[in-house]
């Protein structure tokens, strides 16, 4: 074996240095590149290495922490949680027999347009312990973020072989501000998951080509495992074969029919699931049921705005928003300043090419950056957003690693490291800056109201959702309070914002169904039947407005009706708690107890910690006469809603027909101390005498 040089190296000149093509019988291992290094500093024992590495992923963990901790007190918002923790028919069975129906490879396992079964497992085993409260779902989100920026810092080392170029990797990838999205989003948890799983395949994939041994088919097994479960947190880790190919260019490993074919696997996943998460989005409906169809020159434009939007923000994260949406070109054309943006973007290219094609770091970064972004470009348009910042959490690990590498480049020997000092001290102050801005940004995503707000002040003309699900936020506020006054407020204001948004986006199915649940809330029923059936004409299986109908048919007494739209709602959505219990309501007032029975208890079954159901089956079991089994639904609506004072007026009826009119008293006057005022005086005197 030659020996190692003990020159110092020149100072490098803004590309990375290498050393020169191995000749046959002498050829170096696959890390030339960070080796190169090593051999020229003075080697610390591996001890020294490890307290070193622990040192500093420690104190990168703990500003990941303190700058995106502000997530622990938030709530959930109204975008996507109803759908991933409401109507989730997987969320509340974590069971043997749960897993299998989340992992099935059919349309009954899709959830809100996705097949991510990891991500769906992670809520259930939440549920599991803590139902709905907000506190544990952001806490693992800011875990698995924290986790997954120690494993930057490994890739990122084993890539260069540089401590410093980790670090300032996986500094900027814990605290940048377009990370918190997918942090401080509990709907954005497969993003982080499917990251976790992303970065650890790959640094599975630099073991296997690094090892020499005949044991490298574990790392080999490993990375493949571990892409499986990425792309089963979210089905975009398909790019991942790209990824591994980047790093084999990285590596300057040979292109030779095997370095193809031992990715043959991977590839294979990716056509699998990529095939059946195209097939979930158009079950779901979010490809091609937009209202607007954009041509191949608009697409290419908006690609470019994307891509030139991702990196702008990567260094001036400006005016960052939960909802990017297109420009309305129907109304106003396609402004001109969107040409500009493919100008740039082959301007970018053409610098790239001439002055760096030669620089493996550089390329790797960018095309890392790329590939990663490259199926949320929107050419296959899915949704009604042009970018998000949660599409940029994996991506942007190649720009990190370009800074992190020439901020390096000043600390190896031979160079100036005065100049090195002020450099990285450039690179920590602007770190810190990022973590302010993120903690900033995390406030943002408190609640629904927070958001949308947030979203309307910085999109007022063009963002006709938030308007909406802000008015829907104003609506549920409304439902909630007893104050008159707070009533009148939520009502002004949900009303206001929603007539906004059907004026902006005129076949926007949404505010036309949050309208009329608001008007019918009001008893406005005549106003609220128009908007439920405009609703149905834009979407006709919009099962909220079938529900909607049902429950105000129901009211006004038109029984056939009623049930007409009960089944309907129930046909398309079979599992819906609440529209369950509502049916159930129905046949209690028409007096088919036995029908009403079995829908409560489909209710409590798909939604055992709801109040309602328990409440509703235990009176419907009371004029039953089956007394009995009602004091046990009557005792678990206390469990889950102890000042609910209509829960104890309704049992006493249970305790004066077992002739315990002591009991029934104190439940009654226990109701009229919580506030419950619909007390019936012959009832309660004769409970006194």
């Amino acid at each position: 074996m030659s020996k190692k040089s003990n020159r110092p190296q020149q100072r490098p000149t803004g590309k990375p240095q290498y050393p020169q093509r191995p000749t046959p019988g002498n050829k170096p291992g696959p890390q030339q590149h960070a080796r190169q290094q090593k051999n020229v500093v003075p080697q610390k024992t591996p001890s020294s290495k490890l307290i070193t590495d622990l040192l500093i992923v420690a104190g990168i963990a703990v500003l990941t922490y303190l700058f995106m901790h502000n997530t622990l007190g938030n709530l959930f918002t109204n975008w996507d949680e109803e759908g991933y923790l409401d109507k989730d028919a997987f969320l509340r069975d974590a069971s043997w027999d749960g897993i299998k129906k989340m992992f099935a490879l059919n349309s009954e396992s899709y959830v809100m347009g996705n097949y991510h079964p990891i991500t769906i497992l992670s809520y259930a085993i939440e549920y599991s312990y803590v139902h709905l409260q907000p506190w544990l779902y952001h806490l693992d989100s800011l875990v698995i973020h924290i986790i997954n920026t120690v494993l930057v810092y490994w890739f990122a080392k084993k890539l260069s072989g540089r401590t410093i170029a980790a670090a300032i990797a996986a500094l900027l990838f814990g605290v940048h501000p377009m990370h918190v999205e997918s942090v401080a989003w509990v709907s954005g948890r497969k993003d982080i998951l499917f990251g976790f799983f992303y970065i650890a395949s790959c640094i599975a994939y630099l073991y296997y080509i690094s090892s020499a041994t005949s044991k490298k088919w574990v790392p080999y097994a490993l990375c493949l495992v571990l892409y499986l479960c990425s792309i089963l947190s979210k089905p975009i880790a398909v790019a991942l074969p790209l990824a591994l190919l980047l790093i084999d260019y990285l590596e300057k490993r040979p292109w030779n029919y095997r370095l193809l074919t031992e990715k043959i696997p991977h590839f294979v996943l990716s056509l699998i699931f990529g095939i059946m998460s195209v097939n979930a989005q158009v079950f779901f409906g979010a490809i091609g049921t937009q209202k607007i169809h954009y041509n191949i020159i608009q697409k290419c434009t908006f690609a470019a705005y994307s891509l030139i939007s991702y990196l702008w923000k990567a260094a001036v994260p400006a005016g960052m928003s939960c909802f990017y949406p297109f420009p309305d070109v129907l109304r106003n054309g396609l402004a001109p300043i969107y040409y500009l943006y493919p100008l740039a973007l082959i301007s970018l290219v053409l610098v790239i090419w001439f002055f760096a094609r030669k620089n493996r770091v550089i390329i790797f970064g960018f095309l890392f950056f790329f590939i990663n972004l490259a199926l949320l470009l929107q050419f296959v348009q899915v949704g009604d957003s042009i970018m998000a910042d949660r599409y940029a959490y994996i991506s942007y690990f190649g720009l990190f690693y370009i800074v992190g590498w020439y901020v390096s480049n000043y600390f190896v020997p031979g160079a100036k490291k005065q100049i090195g000092y002020v450099v990285l001290s450039i690179a920590l102050a602007f770190s810190l800056v990022m973590g302010y801005v993120s903690s900033e940004r995390c406030k943002v995503w408190y609640d629904g109201v927070s958001l949308w707000r947030d979203e309307i002040e910085k999109h007022p003309d063009d963002a006709p959702v938030a308007y909406g699900n802000l008015g829907y936020k104003y609506f549920t506020k409304y439902n909630e309070t007893n104050s008159p006054q707070l009533k009148k407020v939520y009502y002004d204001s949900a009303y206001y914002l929603l007539k906004i948004a059907i004026y902006k986006a005129t076949e926007f199915v949404y505010p036309y169904v949050a309208l009329a649940e608001l008007e019918r809330s009001a008893g406005q029923f005549d106003s609220a039947k128009v908007n439920y059936y405009k609703a149905l004409t834009i979407s006709p299986q919009q099962q909220d407005a079938t529900l909607g109908l049902a429950i105000m048919y129901s009211m006004q007494k038109v029984l056939d009706s009623a049930a007409i739209y009960y089944r309907r709602t129930l046909n398309v959505q079979p599992f819906w708690a609440e529209a369950h219990d509502d049916y159930a309501n129905y046949f209690n007032v028409t007096g088919k107890f036995d029908s009403a029975i079995y829908e409560y208890t489909l209710s409590i079954q798909q939604k055992p910690d709801n109040f309602f159901p328990y409440l509703n089956r235990a009176g419907c079991l009371q004029r039953m006469g089956r007394c009995d089994e009602a004091f046990k639904d009557f005792e678990r609506a206390i469990q889950l809603n102890p000042d609910n004072g209509m829960t104890y007026y309704s049992r006493s009826y249970c305790y004066r027909d077992k002739g315990r009119k002591d009991l029934a008293l104190k439940d009654v006057e226990k109701a009229i101390s919580l506030g419950f005022t619909d007390v019936d005086q012959n009832y309660l005197e004769e409970l006194k005498h």
